[in-house]
C-alpha cells in the first residue's frame, strides 16, 4: 500500500473536490502575458516585413516576361504586347539545361521581343531575301517581330547577323506569357541544321517537353467536364463522415469488437501462411547456412529461418493481443463508452463539426501571406544585365569584356562581335533590404511555422472548451450553454492567446530544427560517410519523437487551459500528471480510438474512391442521360481528386471527433478524482460509465435532487 501511495504521489496528488467548480471556469484572467506580448510584437514585425517586401519588391519580374531591353511585356509601353517571343527558343535547351533556365526566370541567351500575338504559321528567311531590307521582308508582311528601333532600310542579312530580327518563326501558342511552339509543329529547315545533328535532337527534345502543356490543357478540360460530379463525391464523403460519427453511439461496441477480431484474424492468417512457407522450405532443406550473407534481401524469402522468425513474431503479437483482451476488457469497455458519449456530444453541438472550415481559412491566410511576402522579398532587387555572346572565343570578341554590366536599352548593335547582347543575369544584392534578404526570409519562415501552429492550437483549445462544457453539464442538455463553440472561441482569444503562443513556439522551434537537419542531411548525402549518416539519422529520429511528444503534451495542455484557465506550464504539468496516474487507460483509449478512426477514414475514402471509379469509368449503367459519366481524357484525374478531397473531409471531421474523445477522457479522469457519487459530490459521467465502473450516484445526472 505504501509503495502504491508513493507511486501515485510521484505523479502528483489527485484533484480535490471544489464545490464551486461547474465546468469551464468563466471568471478567469489572462495567462502567459509575456508570451502574448512577444507573439503580438512578432506578428507586428511580420507585418513590417510584409510592408517592406511590398515596397521594395516587384512581383512583375515573376508574373510578366521581360524582353531583351528590360521592359515588361503587357505593361506600360508594351501594354498591347503581352507575349514574349524568343528569336531562337532552341538556344534555351542547347546553351544550358531546363533547370538553369527556370532558375533564371525563363531567360534564354537569345534576343527576346514583346509581341501582340504569337506566330501562327511556320516561316524561314529565304536566301533570296538576304539582299532585301527589313521593311520589305518583315514590316510589310505583317511580321512585327524585330527588336524595337530596327530601321526600315536595314539589309536583312545585317539584321540577322546582329540578331535584330528572327531568322525563322514557328507556329506558337502563349504559355506563361511566352510564345512556345506547338506540340505538332515541324522543326524548320535552317542552314547548318540537319536531322542528324545534336541541334536537331535538342529541337525534338524541346518539342517533346512541351507535351506537358498539352497535358495541362487536357487536365483543364477534364476538370471543366467533371467538376460538379467531383463535388457530388465530396458531398457523399461529408455525409458518410457525419453519419459514421453520429451512429457510433449505436454501433461503437460491435464495431470495435469486429475490428479487434479482424486484427486477430489477420494475425492468425499470417501465422498460418508463415507456417506453410516454413514447412515447404524445411522439407526442401533450404537453410540460411547454404545462402550465407548477401545484400540481395529478396533471397532471404527462400530460406526457412526467415519464415520461422516471422511466425514467432506474429505468434507473440497474437498472444499479447489476446492477453490484453482478457485483462484489459474493462478498460476497453470504458473506451467504447467514451466513444459513444463523444458521439452524443457531437450530435448536441453540430457546429463543432464545421469548425475545421474556420481553421482551414486561417491556415490559408497564413500560407498566402507568407508566399506573397517571400515572392516580394525575392524580387526586391534591381535586375542586373551583363554582356554575353554565343561564341565569346572568336577573335573578334576577344576585346569585349564579357559578364560586365551593361544597359539593355542601349544594345551593342555596332559591335564587331557577332551575337553580342546585353542579357539578364540576376537581381542586385545592394541596399539594406537586399543585404538582409536571407534574414528576412528566415523571419518569414519562422512566422509561417509559428502562425500555423498557433492557428491549430486555437482550434484545439476552442473545441476542448466546447466539449468540456458538454461533459460538465449536470443536466444534459439543459445545462449546456446556448452557444458553447462561440463562447469557447471568444474566451480563448481573450484570455489565452499567450498560452497558445507559448505552446506553438516550442513546437515551432523543434520543427525548425528538423528542417535544418533535413537540409544538412541533404548536403551530406554526397559525402557517403556512414558514420555521419548514422549520427544524422539518430538526431532526426530523436527530433521526430520529440515533436510527437510535444504535440501530444500541447494537445492535453490546451484541454486543461480550456477548462481551468491556467497558464501553459501549469496546465501541461497537470495534464501530464493526470495522464500518468491513468497510463493504462490512456494507452487503451488511444489505440481503440486510433483503430476506430482509421476504419472510419478507410470506409469514407474507400467508399468514395470505389464509387468514383465505377462512375467515371462508365461501369454504372441505367442511370439515365442526366447521370451519364462525362467523356474524359484521363478518367483517373477526377477519381484521384475525389479520393484526396474525401480524405481531407474525413480527416477534418474525425479530428474534431478525436478532440472530443480526448477532452471527455480528461474530464472523466478529473471526475473520478474530484467526486465520489454522494449527494454533495455526484459524478458527472453518464450512466453507462457508472455501470461499467460499478459506481452509482445518489443524484444521477438528470435528477432534480442534486443539492444546490
Amino acid at each position: 500500500m505504501g509503495g502504491k501511495q508513493h507511486e501515485d504521489e510521484a505523479y502528483g496528488k489527485p484533484a480535490k473536490y471544489d464545490p464551486s467548480f461547474r465546468g469551464p471556469i468563466k471568471n478567469r484572467s489572462c495567462t502567459d502575458i509575456i508570451c502574448c506580448v512577444l507573439f503580438l510584437l512578432f506578428i507586428l514585425g511580420y507585418i513590417v516585413v510584409g510592408i517592406v517586401a511590398w515596397v521594395y519588391g516587384d512581383p512583375r519580374q515573376v508574373l510578366y516576361p521581360r524582353n531583351s531591353t528590360g521592359a515588361y511585356c503587357g505593361v506600360g509601353a508594351n501594354k498591347d504586347k503581352p507575349y514574349l517571343l524568343y528569336f531562337n527558343i532552341f538556344s534555351c535547351v542547347l546553351a544550358t539545361n531546363i533547370i538553369m533556365v527556370a532558375e533564371n526566370g525563363l531567360q534564354c541567351p537569345t534576343p527576346q521581343v514583346c509581341v501582340s500575338s504569337c506566330p501562327e504559321v511556320a516561316w524561314t528567311v529565304g536566301v533570296n531575301q538576304f539582299s532585301q531590307n527589313v521593311g520589305e521582308v518583315f514590316y510589310t508582311a505583317n511580321r512585327s517581330f524585330c527588336l524595337p528601333g530596327v530601321p526600315w532600310d536595314m539589309p536583312v542579312i545585317q539584321s540577322l547577323q546582329q540578331e535584330l530580327c528572327p531568322s525563322f518563326l514557328l507556329p506558337s501558342t502563349p504559355a506563361l506569357g511566352r510564345c512556345l511552339p506547338l506540340v505538332n509543329s515541324t522543326p524548320p529547315e535552317l542552314p547548318g541544321i540537319s536531322n542528324n545533328t545534336s541541334i536537331s535532337q535538342g529541337i525534338s527534345g524541346l518539342l517533346d517537353s512541351l507535351n506537358a502543356r498539352d497535358i495541362s490543357v487536357k487536365i483543364f478540360e477534364d476538370f471543366a467536364q467533371s467538376w460538379y460530379w467531383i463535388l457530388v463525391g465530396l458531398g457523399v464523403a461529408l455525409v458518410l463522415s457525419l453519419l459514421f460519427i453520429l451512429l457510433l453511439r449505436l454501433v461503437a461496441g460491435p464495431l470495435v469488437l469486429v475490428l479487434i477480431l479482424g486484427v486477430l484474424g489477420v494475425l492468425a492468417y499470417g501465422i498460418y501462411h508463415c507456417w506453410e512457407e516454413y514447412r515447404v522450405l524445411r522439407d526442401k532443406g533450404a537453410s540460411i547456412v547454404q545462402l550465407g550473407i548477401t545484400t540481395n534481401l529478396s533471397a532471404y524469402r527462400n530460406v526457412q529461418e526467415t519464415w520461422l522468425v516471422a511466425l514467432i513474431v506474429l505468434a507473440v503479437l497474437e498472444g499479447i493481443l489476446l492477453l490484453m483482451l482478457i485483462f484489459l476488457r474493462q478498460r476497453i469497455r470504458i473506451a467504447i463508452a467514451l466513444l459513444k458519449e463523444a458521439s452524443k456530444a457531437v450530435g448536441q453541438m453540430m457546429s463543432t463539426m464545421f469548425y475545421p472550415l474556420v481553421t482551414f481559412v486561417l491556415l490559408l491566410i497564413c500560407i498566402v501571406y507568407w508566399a506573397m511576402t517571400a515572392l516580394y522579398l525575392a524580387t526586391s532587387g534591381q535586375p542586373q544585365y551583363v554582356l554575353w555572346a554565343p561564341n565569346a572565343s572568336l577573335p573578334s570578341c576577344e576585346k569585349v569584356q564579357m559578364n560586365t554590366s551593361c544597359d539593355p536599352m542601349a544594345q551593342p548593335v555596332n559591335s564587331s562581335c557577332p551575337g553580342l547582347m546585353c542579357v539578364f543575369q540576376s537581381y542586385s544584392s545592394t541596399g539594406l533590404v537586399q543585404r538582409s534578404l536571407f534574414n528576412l526570409q528566415i523571419y518569414g519562415v519562422l512566422g509561417l511555422f509559428w502562425t500555423l501552429n498557433w492557428v491549430l492550437a486555437l482550434g484545439q483549445c476552442v473545441l476542448a472548451g466546447a466539449f468540456a462544457s458538454f461533459y460538465w453539464a449536470f443536466h444534459k442538455p439543459r445545462d449546456i450553454p446556448t452557444f458553447p463553440l462561440i463562447s469557447a472561441f471568444i474566451r480563448t482569444l481573450r484570455y489565452h492567446t499567450g498560452s497558445l503562443a507559448f505552446g506553438s513556439l516550442i513546437l515551432t522551434l523543434v520543427q525548425i530544427a528538423r528542417v535544418v537537419l533535413e537540409y544538412i542531411d541533404n548536403k551530406l548525402r554526397g559525402a557517403q560517410n556512414p558514420v555521419a549518416r548514422c549520427i544524422m539519422c539518430c538526431f532526426k529520429c530523436c527530433l521526430w519523437c520529440l515533436e510527437k511528444f510535444i504535440k501530444f503534451l500541447n494537445r492535453n495542455a490546451y484541454i486543461m487551459i480550456a477548462i481551468y484557465g491556467k497558464n501553459f506550464c501549469v496546465s501541461a504539468k497537470n495534464a501530464f500528471m493526470l495522464l500518468m496516474r491513468n497510463i493504462v487507460r490512456v494507452v487503451v483509449l488511444d489505440k481503440v480510438t486510433d483503430l476506430l478512426l482509421f476504419f472510419g477514414k478507410l470506409l469514407v475514402v474507400g467508399g468514395v474512391g470505389v464509387l468514383s471509379f465505377f462512375f467515371f469509368t462508365g461501369r454504372i449503367q441505367g442511370l439515365g442521360t442526366n447521370f451519364e459519366s462525362p467523356s474524359l481524357n484521363y478518367y483517373w484525374l477526377p477519381i484521384m481528386v475525389s479520393i484526396l478531397g474525401a480524405y481531407v473531409i474525413a480527416n477534418g471531421f474525425f479530428s474534431v471527433f478525436g478532440m472530443c474523445v480526448d477532452t471527455l477522457f480528461l474530464c472523466f479522469l478529473e471526475d473520478l478524482e474530484r467526486n465520489d457519487g454522494s449527494l454533495d459530490r455526484p459524478y458527472y459521467m453518464p450512466k453507462a460509465l457508472l455501470k461499467i465502473l460499478g459506481k452509482k450516484n445518489e443524484a444521477l445526472p438528470g435528477d432534480k435532487k442534486r443539492k444546490k
